[in-house]
C-alpha cells in the first residue's frame, strides 16, 4: 500500500492560505475553549471553597444554638 498523493487544482498560494487561515481558525477556538475551562474551574473551586465557609459557619452556629437552649434550660430550671 503506497502513499497516494492527491492533485490539487488550486495554485499552491492559494492553498497554503486556505490551510493557514483553517490552522489559525481552530487554534484561537482550542485556546478559547481552555481559558473558559480555566475559568470556570477556578470559579467551581471557588463556590466549593465558599460552600465549605458557609456549612461551617452554619454547624458552628447550630452548636452555639444547642449551648444557648441548654442554658435557657438550666436558668428555668433553676427558678
Amino acid at each position: 500500500m503506497g502513499m497516494e498523493t492527491k492533485e490539487f487544482r488550486s495554485p499552491i498560494r492559494k492553498l497554503v492560505a486556505f490551510f493557514r487561515t483553517s490552522r489559525d481558525g481552530w487554534k484561537r477556538k482550542c485556546q478559547e475553549a481552555k481559558q473558559i475551562n480555566k475559568l470556570l474551574g477556578n470559579q467551581v473551586r471557588a463556590v466549593e471553597k465558599s460552600r465549605a465557609r458557609w456549612k461551617e459557619k452554619a454547624k458552628a452556629e447550630a452548636r452555639r444554638a444547642r449551648r444557648l437552649e441548654r442554658e435557657l434550660e438550666a436558668l428555668k430550671n433553676a427558678v
